[in-house]
């Protein structure tokens, strides 16, 4: 079969449009953050955005959500507990309750926050609709409320303030202040694809904290001097408005959990441990801070008392901190929460529930449940056991992955999984 040659004309205005079709492609992310930092203007001066009141929604009902409850069957928990479905929540990670009860805030490590809202107090979410859609947001895994109403979010190199986050959610408009501005957070030669899920709490001394999980499994040593300064694989501190940063622990390799213990002021938190040393070493950890300053013994320690390769042979910082709590190897401890709630049996007030979202390098798979940690009179830890089981099935198969824990005001917890893609709620019945 002969073909005829395509013309020279149509060669150049196929190029043409190519080229400009390329251009246009560049230009597209420009464009977008142009429009964001414009949205972003606009809402911290109280100005309307013209953003659509067509809001992106989860659809709570049909087969998927059926299949999930359907699930449920299999998790395991103490006698006169039940999990229930609360909500279908994509890529759902770490949990903000707001402080009136109106509605509940889900972080992701994708590029939205969710906000999920019980209208008729029946103890499901009946609407799950992206928050703040003109904002764009990267990893904002990190949401955390001030007692008084404001909705921080730490981004993977940003943190945001939302005032009155229960109020304005219902408009595509909302109320911002910026903390810490795009790329101040850490220096962006340390940005990476690893380890850059934040959390954060306000502490009971009104400021803010924030987990910054260093990028390797191990730092090389010439990082040290920059990671010290500004708190990369610790929890530095800071005003609400930014001001007045400082580091407030160190020696941590990535904490994806904490929370203050109301009884006496202490930060506990989870750290994941070195990968690659084995399947039983090193322990994951739950670490308790008491006071500023404490050193938490990583990169010299993988985990617990057991030492990295590659600082055997260096000094490990005086009076390091061990921790609280050895939990299995490889298990993946990410975000907790300290009971405070009063429908739960005694034993479990004032404890440490924390979620293992599950091993991802282990030859025989742990973890995919929700421990729970007396803590003593003295402030210690008791001792763990499991609390909720069955996401890890018998075949080593994960029907779902728990990332974090939080109390709602009726004193039940939520359990978000963003394997699943869901919030669940665990009460207990008398």
């Amino acid at each position: 079969m002969k073909t005829t040659p395509t013309p020279f004309k149509a060669l150049k205005s196929m190029a043409l449009r190519s080229v400009a079709a390329l251009c246009l492609a560049a230009a597209m992310p420009a464009l977008a953050l142009a429009q964001s930092n414009d949205n972003m203007q606009k809402l911290q001066g109280m100005q309307a955005t013209g953003t659509s009141m067509d809001f992106q929604t989860v659809e709570q009902t049909g087969d998927y959500a059926d299949q999930l409850r359907t699930n449920l069957a299999d998790i395991k928990l103490p006698a006169g507990f039940k999990i229930d479905l609360y909500a279908v929540v994509p890529d759902a990670r770490h949990i903000a309750v707001g402080p009136q009860g109106v509605a509940t805030f889900v972080g992701t490590r994708k590029a939205d926050v969710w906000v999920m809202t019980d209208r008729d107090k029946n103890r499901t979410a009946d609407e799950v609709k992206r928050f703040a859609p003109s904002i764009d947001f990267a990893i904002p895994n990190g949401v955390c409320f001030s007692k008084d109403g404001f909705l921080f979010i730490a981004e993977q190199n940003r943190v945001l303030v939302f005032p009155a986050a229960e109020f304005f959610y219902e408009s595509p408009d909302v109320a911002l202040g910026e903390v810490v501005p795009a790329g101040k957070l850490i220096s962006e030669s340390e940005v990476s694809f690893n380890h850059t899920a934040r959390v954060c709490r306000i502490g009971p001394d009104n400021k803010l904290y924030v987990s910054l999980g260093q990028p390797y499994n191990v730092p090389p040593a010439e990082k040290a001097e920059l990671y010290a300064r500004e708190g990369i694989g610790g929890i530095i501190r800071m005003d609400r408005d930014g001001k007045n940063r400082e580091v407030f622990a160190t020696g941590i390799r990535n904490s994806v959990g904490m929370q203050f213990n109301p009884a006496n002021g202490d930060l506990w938190f989870t750290d994941n441990q070195v990968d690659g040393m084995g399947d039983d070493i090193p322990p994951g950890e739950i670490n308790r801070i008491s006071a500023p300053g404490q050193h938490f013994g990583f990169p010299y320690y993988g985990g617990g008392d057991v030492r990295t390769a590659e600082y055997k042979d260096a000094e490990v910082p005086a009076g390091a901190t061990m921790p609280e709590r050895q939990m299995d190897a490889h298990a993946a401890d990410l975000g907790m929460d300290i009971y405070a709630g009063s429908s739960f049996p005694q034993k479990y007030r004032g404890g440490v529930f924390s979620a293992q979202h599950g091993s991802w390098n282990r030859t025989d798979p742990v973890g995919a449940r929700v421990m729970f940690t007396p803590i003593n009179d003295d402030g210690t830890a008791g001792e763990t056991e499991v609390f909720a089981s069955g996401w890890l099935n018998e075949e080593g198969e994960y029907i779902g992955r728990p990332v974090d824990i939080a109390t709602m005001k009726d004193g039940s917890l939520l359990v978000s999984d963003d394997l699943a893609g869901a919030v669940y709620r665990i009460s207990y019945e008398k």
